[in-house]
This record gives structure tokens, C-alpha cells and sequence, in this order.
């Protein structure tokens, strides 16, 4: 399991490769920070540099904050104000994290919350979440046994009218929350990932290709396999039975990859009669 040194050397390590050669920390954090970076370039294990001692509370921090549990509160309460989101201006106020299983084998990773999830601060509780329950259940699973989380933790705005209206979040928003949902998933270390989306899969692959072209294929974040599928919001929109079928066949190949039992009803889903 990640400890908190590792997942932080992690972000930082991913932020240095996508060009972020800066980051807002207060001094004493910023001295934590370039020993662990420093120890991690010299081969060392020393967390911080010889001269410098660690602050009471993050010596008690160092020992008790190993828990998945306790790294994802963390992640939360980093996300809530997370700086590089909020600079943009872009994005509204109130925090969405995630929901689930911390443990979980499968982690589903959306775009970014709408109205609905904002308003009760969970991921996919709208209609595009009661479609993926409906997703989840003829797998077998529920919500409680997998890990949901979004790209993008905030709503992104569109003026002081939205209302109920939502838009996919561009790729400087999910640049800006990008390092929250990669500590995640070396925190939780899923067996499989789903991308639910393009914005998703911009995020976690840095790739631009659509859906229709990634889908059907394993890709890798962070070593983990990932699959990527359509945004149950698309089902939505679009209620074919090819459109029903393209993601029950994504979904089947996670069933096989996590070693779950797959019926020859739930095979034949969609397929023409």
C-alpha cells in the first residue's frame, strides 16, 4: 500500500512531466517537500534533508495516516481547495469527491459533477447515475462494492443563470484537478479502471481520441488497466440497441478481467433477436 510520502512524490513527479514547475505550499511544506524530492533523486529513503525536522503534527501524520480511508480524507480535504482549480475561475464553488468502496477492485471514473451531484455533493446521483446503477446491477454489482469518482471535483460553470444546465469540462479544468483523481487511484489501486466518457479518458490516458475509437481496447494509467466506454449520459441520449450493446460489450470485458461470473443470459444483453 502507497504511503503518503509516495503518493505525494507521485504527484509531484506527474506534475513535473505535464510542465508544472510550480506549486502554492507554505515554506515549511515547501522544505518536506524538495528533501523528499532530493531523497528520492540521490536513491535515498531519508524523507526529509539531515539539517530539518519535522513538525510535531506531521511526524504523528507520517505514522497514523495509512489507511486507505485516511489518504482519501486527505485527498478530500485537499480537493475542497484545491488552489489550480479554483484559479481558473471556471469552475463553481462546492467540492464533489467521490463515493464507494475504498477497497474496491473496479473504479469508475466520470467527467465531472452536474447539477444533481453538486447539490447532494456524490457522484452520478443524477439520471446519468441511475442509468449506471442500472449498468451496475446486470454486472451483479452495486455501488457500495466499487469506487466512483469524477475527473473534474467541481462543477463547471456557465454564468449566474445555469440553472440545471451542465457542460463538459475543458482541458485546462481537468488539468487543474488532475493530480486529486491520480492520488486516488494510487491510493485505492483498483484491479481495473473504466473510463465513463471522453473527458475521462483525456484525463487519465492524455488522449484526445474519441470514445468510439479507444473503446474495445485495454489502456493503462499508472499501471493499472483501463477501459473506456461511453458516459451513461450518452445512453441516454442515444437508446439504440447498438448504443446499449457497445457498452454491455465493454462492460462484459471488465467482468472477464475481474474474474466475475458471466451467464450466457447476461452475454447475449442487446444482442439482435
Amino acid at each position: 500500500m502507497p504511503t503518503l510520502r509516495e503518493i505525494a512524490l507521485q504527484g509531484l513527479s506527474h506534475m513535473q512531466e505535464s510542465g508544472q514547475l510550480r506549486v502554492a505550499v507554505d515554506e515549511e511544506a515547501r522544505g518536506i517537500l524538495r528533501g523528499w524530492m532530493l531523497a528520492k533523486k540521490k536513491g535515498t529513503t531519508s524523507p526529509l534533508p539531515p539539517q530539518t525536522k519535522p513538525h510535531p503534527r506531521q511526524e504523528a501524520a507520517s505514522t497514523t495516516m495509512q489507511s486507505v480511508e485516511e489518504k482519501l480524507a486527505y485527498l478530500r480535504e485537499r480537493a475542497a481547495h484545491w488552489k489550480a482549480a479554483k484559479a481558473l475561475g471556471t469552475l463553481r464553488e462546492t467540492m464533489v469527491f467521490a463515493t464507494g468502496n475504498p477497497r474496491a477492485r473496479l473504479m469508475l471514473v466520470g467527467e465531472a459533477p452536474g447539477y444533481d451531484e453538486e447539490r447532494l455533493q456524490e457522484p452520478f446521483v443524477g439520471k446519468a447515475g441511475q442509468k449506471l446503477n442500472q449498468i451496475l446491477g446486470a454486472m451483479g454489482l452495486n455501488r457500495e462494492e466499487i469506487y466512483i469518482s469524477n475527473v473534474c471535483k467541481f462543477r463547471p460553470a456557465m454564468g449566474e443563470n445555469q440553472g440545471t444546465a451542465n457542460r463538459a469540462p475543458s482541458e485546462e479544468e481537468i488539468a487543474a484537478c488532475l493530480p486529486i483523481i491520480l492520488a486516488e487511484i494510487r491510493a485505492i489501486q483498483p484491479l481495473c479502471i473504466v473510463c465513463l466518457g471522453g473527458s475521462s479518458a483525456k484525463g487519465l490516458l492524455g488522449s484526445t481520441a474519441s470514445v468510439s475509437n479507444l473503446r474495445g481496447n485495454w489502456h493503462e494509467c499508472q499501471g493499472i488497466p483501463v477501459r473506456v466506454t461511453y458516459h451513461p449520459s450518452y445512453l441516454l441520449r442515444n437508446e439504440s440497441m447498438a448504443a446499449k450493446r457497445a457498452v454491455w460489450e465493454d462492460m462484459l470485458h471488465v467482468m472477464e478481467h475481474l474474474q466475475l461470473p458471466i451467464s450466457n443470459k447476461q452475454r447475449r444483453y442487446f444482442l439482435p433477436r
